[in-house]
């Protein structure tokens, strides 16, 4: 017998899992014809491919099939403990995606979700009735990007200009976009809006090479916030989470040098800092499933159910990153995480 070819019959999204509640939606067809030869599995709800036991997640994350889905219940969240608001009463978060194509060892979607497969929620229309609810109450600040990286998925669901656009016909809202893209091609086709910022997440070139698999360079992501900045974007830089390596304090200073060299920090929105810190709910399947990690199994300190740093560690990488940070722009404009 001829033996397969697993590359041949695993290639990312070469298998495309359809709920038959969203088949005929424009924008499930739309991603359906930007992948002609795609094997397309037609599912009930996307739970039953997703949530199936005894998954090889890390397989999947390297070459994951696509599932096309309809969110449904509750579709806005209140923002966790663990991220910042950045000074915002009405914090929130959505997620129109589930998964990320980028690999970061660290991420706590390893330890959240069950399967390495992504989910696109097709119904975006509805996560904006039910924001366009909350609106009429109080003005809302929004994370529309935690868990994936819509800048890298634009070209398959363009939900960053669908969210740009309801972002400038609505009064009281503000969204954050948080990325490790580096593609500098999309600032020409999307029109900026003070509301909208651009979060860029930015690591040590050798962090960035050991654990966030995928992703766009240190150059590359600085590359791409100037040129967003020079279109008129707004663009928060953020230097969270800090990642411990032995020569950190190098590793983290000739990061900043470079930063300084590519960025105009007077054109900066603000700043973001903070160390490393998940659940202890996420963090025990994240060290199941990474188990050759130096990241995820240092031996952090588990403190009221978050897993960080020693105080003193944590606290010492933070005040050099924040002190370095405050040569080029002024204090006030930096956002350390506090629980």
């Amino acid at each position: 017998m001829k033996s397969l070819n697993r590359d041949y019959y695993n290639k990312a999204f070469s298998h495309i899992y359809v709920e038959e509640t969203v088949r005929a939606h424009p924008r499930t067809k739309a991603v359906l014809e930007r992948f002609p030869d795609a094997v397309q599995i037609p599912i009930h709800h996307y739970k039953d491919v997703f949530c199936r036991k005894k998954q090889d997640v890390a397989l999947q994350e390297k070459r994951p099939a696509l599932i096309l889905a309809a969110k449904e219940g509750r579709l806005i969240y209140e923002g966790a403990p663990v991220c910042q608001s950045f000074g915002n009463e009405y914090f929130y978060y959505t997620s129109c995606v589930m998964n990320c194509v980028y690999n970061c060892e660290y991420c706590y979607l390893k330890g959240m979700y069950p399967s390495g497969h992504i989910v696109v929620f097709v119904n975006l229309e509805d996560i904006f009735a039910e924001l366009e609810e909350i609106l009429q109450k109080h003005p809302v600040y929004l994370c529309v990007s935690y868990d994936t990286d819509l800048m890298a998925l634009e070209d398959l669901t363009g939900f960053v200009e669908s969210w740009l656009g309801f972002v400038r016909s609505h009064a009281g809202i503000r969204i954050e976009i948080r990325t490790k893209c580096g593609r500098t091609d999309l600032w020409d086709r999307l029109k900026p809006d003070e509301n909208a910022i651009f979060s860029f997440t930015l690591s040590p070139e050798r962090i960035r090479r050991e654990c966030e698999h995928g992703t766009a360079s240190l150059e590359g992501r600085l590359r791409c916030a100037a040129r967003a900045m020079e279109h008129g974007f707004p663009v928060r830089l953020c230097f969270d989470p800090i990642i411990y390596c032995p020569d950190w304090r190098t590793q983290y200073d000739a990061m900043l040098d470079q930063v300084r060299k590519q960025i105009d920090m007077e054109k900066v929105w603000d700043v973001s800092v903070g160390s490393f810190r998940i659940s202890q709910d996420y963090m025990k399947k994240l060290r199941r499933s990474q188990k050759d990690s130096a990241v995820v199994q240092f031996p952090f300190v588990n403190e009221k159910g978050v897993y960080h740093y020693p105080d003193r560690l944590m606290n010492e990488m933070e005040q050099h990153v924040v002190s370095r940070v405050c040569e080029w722009i002024p204090e006030e404009k930096i956002f350390r995480w506090r629980e």
